[in-house]
Formats: C-alpha cells, structure tokens, sequence
C-alpha cells in the first residue's frame, strides 16, 4: 500500500510537470534539456558497471544537453546551423581519445558512448522538431504536437494495462516482457485512437489544430505512437535484461530511474516527426 501511493504522488507530480512544462516554450526546453542530461548521466552509469568500458560520462551528458540547446535555438530561428559545429567536435573528439586512452574495449566504448547521443539525446532533441513550426516567414511554438505524444503514451499504458489484467491471455513479448499481452497492446492502442480523434474534435472545435490532421490523420499519429512506444518499452527491458538489472535507477520513488520513465518516448517521439512530416509531404 505504501509503495502505490509513493508510485501514485510521484506519477502525478510527473504528469502535472510535462504538462505544465509544454504551456511555456522556456520551461519546456528546460526541463527537457535537464531531462536529457539525467537521462544520459543515468545511461552512461549503467554501462560503465560492464566489464572493461569505460565511456566519458561527464562529456557524454555535456554534449547530450548541448545539443538538446542547439535544436532548440536552431528549430526557434535564434542560431544558425554553425551551432551545432561544437557538438560534432566533440563527437570527432570522443572518437579520437580512444586512440590515446589503450581502453581494454576501445569499440564497445565508442559504440555505448554514440549510443547515448543516438538512443537518448537525439530523440529527446526532436521534441524541438514537434514544437516549433514554420507559418510563412514566422516560426511559432505550438504544444499541441509534443504533448499529444505523451498523452497517447499514458493513455497506452494505462489501457494496456487494464485491458491485459482483464483479458491478457497471449504474451507479447515473453522473453523480454512477460507481463505484456496482445490483448493489452490492442486495448491500449484501441483507446489511443479513440483519444486521439477526441483531441481531433476538440482541436477543430476551439480552431487551436495547428496541425492541420484529419480525424483519421489524429488516429495513424496515435497508432504511431502505440507502436513504436510499445517497441521502446521492449528495448528498455532488452538493455535491463542484458545487464541484469531490475530498474535503470532510483530518482523517481516507485518508478526506477530516467531511462524507466521515457523508454517509450525515445522511439515514439522520432516516429511521431517522421510521421507528420511525412504527411506534409502529400
């Protein structure tokens, strides 16, 4: 009983926190940007524990939230694309200190080390891409799209969860995530879509749909979502799994660590900008 109403104040202070964060274009970057560098910092600990790795975690976690800064200044308009020359001076540098270092394991270093920008500060970096959108000559900060993919993310999960207690016959996934089911996924995915056309109706209703989606448009943005967030969530438990580890961390009571709480949206958040920029393409 404790341990749930830990897990329930932390979730909600989680919840009111991204929503908030996403009202205001300074308290988004920010938060983000402290996210991603938690979240690189967790990621780089981990695999430090291996045997004969040893990956610059001050400098990984520096560039991660540089560049999470730069895709902020540049998708705003502020900077110009010579900001992110730094970052891949540091990328070049990363790559070159191995030369000097005589590591035990210098690929499996560069590979966890490229890993962290790739898997956790690039994709966090996209938010930007959702965010800031061009109307004419002007670029605006909107909500709607980087909040839309959390929202489906929670929606999943909790029907997922409540579909899979109810009918979950058929694993998904057993032998990376036995507790998941294919009832689960489709109830989840079911309920998403549904939310998501609500959101349709209710953008279209109050003229605030600057994305300019179709209800169904709203629908295959929400299944995006389900399906890639659902395939992050496995990678997570493969990356736990493969180390032996339970949680990736501890700084969310009840909830493990960073890479425990945004496992679904590093894969569901390049996918949502694949997807509506794909869109704009027809």
């Amino acid at each position: 009983m404790k341990n749930f109403i830990v897990r329930t104040i932390t979730a909600v202070f989680f919840v009111a926190a991204v929503v908030s964060c996403f009202l205001r274009t300074e308290a988004m970057v920010l938060l983000f940007a402290l996210v991603t560098g938690l979240t690189v910092w967790e990621f780089t600990g981990l695999v430090n524990d291996r045997d004969n790795i040893t990956v610059n975690r001050m400098i990984c976690t520096v560039a991660g939230v540089y560049f999470f800064f730069a895709m902020a200044g540049y998708n705003a308009g502020i900077t110009a694309a010579s900001i992110f020359i730094p970052y891949l001076v540091t990328l070049i540098y990363l790559l070159v200190a191995e030369l000097y270092l005589k590591q035990k394991d210098p690929v499996n270093d560069w590979a966890y080390t490229m890993m962290s920008q790739l898997y956790i500060a690039l994709p966090f970096s996209l938010l930007n891409v959702l965010a800031f959108r061009s109307v004419g000559s002007d670029i605006t900060y909107s909500y709607l799209a980087p909040l839309a993919v959390f929202v489906f993310l929670w929606v999943n999960d909790a029907g997922a969860y409540i579909c899979g207690s109810l009918l979950g016959k058929h694993k998904l996934f057993p032998r990376i995530s036995p507790g998941k089911s294919w009832e689960g996924s489709i109830g989840g995915g079911i309920l998403v879509m549904l939310v998501a056309v609500l959101i349709w109706h209710l953008t279209e209703q109050y003229g605030v749909n600057d994305l300019g989606l179709s209800a169904i448009e709203w629908a295959g943005l929400g299944l995006v979502i389900v399906v890639f967030g659902t395939w992050g969530d496995l990678i997570e438990s493969l990356f736990k799994r493969t180390l032996g580890i339970k949680d990736s961390g501890n700084i969310l009571p009840g909830h493990g660590g960073m890479l425990d709480r945004f496992d679904s949206s590093l894969l569901a958040i390049p996918a949502a900008v694949v997807y509506i920029y794909t869109l704009a393409q027809f």
